[in-house]
């Protein structure tokens, strides 16, 4: 049939007229329209890598400024998003550029487009609500990149952000992509600052203020040495008594560090407590004893 089809095209009277007309567009077309394709797609670059240029500026500004801010944090979150978007509208304004010059009308297609996103949208509304909660997470500075949350039922530091998704890593360096949808409650754990509750035992006998005084002196000592002093936000506190029973004192001291510095602190205060404890003859809390009663013959077994 195929065959059959071009025999009657090339052995139509008229098929030396379709051939010119062809051939007239198709010089009309490299003559009017390539240029235009090539100037657009040449300023989509440019705008592109324009964009990818002021972005880069900004964020290196802002870390240049305040490295160790929480507001250099924003600026990159932001940063991002924005390059993404830009992109997109970048793109967006090629293609309706383009369209034309392949002689389609704007009108007729933007209409049926129109309803085509009416029809998706009511089996994209996942898609419309990630959006949505994406844009609210930046707008309320939620979280940033770098800080660590708990979010869906996971936990990890931000890698990466978007309206769409947000790319957690947790601490064995699994990767959770977390569409923002899902997202019901954040928990930040490193805004501003982090506290750690250290919990102490010792044995029932020991003497608590001696035992409270030994841990104040650990906390200052730690609060002043030059390897932790920037780590910390606060005088390190010891409440007093936390709970007693058992044959044991449970003390508690609270560190007040900066995000994601206080499992360092937490490691040096336990050393020098333990080092403490040992030079001033500290007892720890004893193993706990169990009984078993004999109901027979009535005699505790230990």
């Amino acid at each position: 049939m195929p065959f059959r089809f071009a025999s009657f095209i090339l052995g139509s009277p008229n098929f030396p007229v379709i051939l010119s007309g062809w051939r007239e567009d198709a010089i009309a077309f490299l003559r009017h329209a390539v240029p235009k394709l090539f100037l657009i797609a040449v300023w989509a670059f440019v705008l592109i890598q324009i964009l990818h240029i002021v972005n880069r500026r900004i964020s290196a500004l802002q870390e240049k400024r305040m490295p160790h801010s929480l507001r250099a944090r924003q600026v990159r979150t932001v940063v991002g998003v924005i390059n993404s978007v830009g992109i997109f509208v970048i793109l967006f304004w090629a293609v309706l550029q383009t369209v034309p010059l392949f002689g389609l009308e704007l009108g007729p297609l933007l209409a049926s487009a129109g309803v085509a996103g009416l029809a998706i949208g009511f089996g994209a509304q996942t898609l419309v609500h990630d959006f949505i909660n994406g844009f609210y997470i930046l707008l309320e500075n939620q979280y940033d990149l770098g800080d660590t949350i708990r979010i869906a039922g996971v936990k990890g530091a931000v890698e990466e952000m978007s309206l769409r998704r947000t790319v957690l890593r947790d601490d064995d360096g699994t990767v959770h992509i977390v569409p923002n949808s899902e997202i019901k409650i954040v928990s930040n754990l490193t805004r501003d600052w982090s506290q750690l509750t250290l919990r102490v035992t010792t044995a029932y006998s020991e003497p608590s203020d001696r035992v409270i005084a030994l841990l104040k002196e650990v906390g200052e000592e730690v609060r002043h040495d030059p390897a932790f002093a920037d780590d910390m936000v606060a005088d390190i506190q010891v409440p007093g008594i936390e709970r007693v029973g058992n044959g044991e004192v449970e003390y508690l001291m609270l560190v007040k560090t900066r995000p994601n510095k206080q499992y360092g602190v937490s490691r040096e205060l336990r050393q020098r407590i333990k080092q403490r404890f040992h030079e001033n003859k500290i007892q720890p809390a004893g193993p706990g004893k169990v009984y078993v009663v004999d109901q027979a013959a009535g005699a505790p077994l230990t």
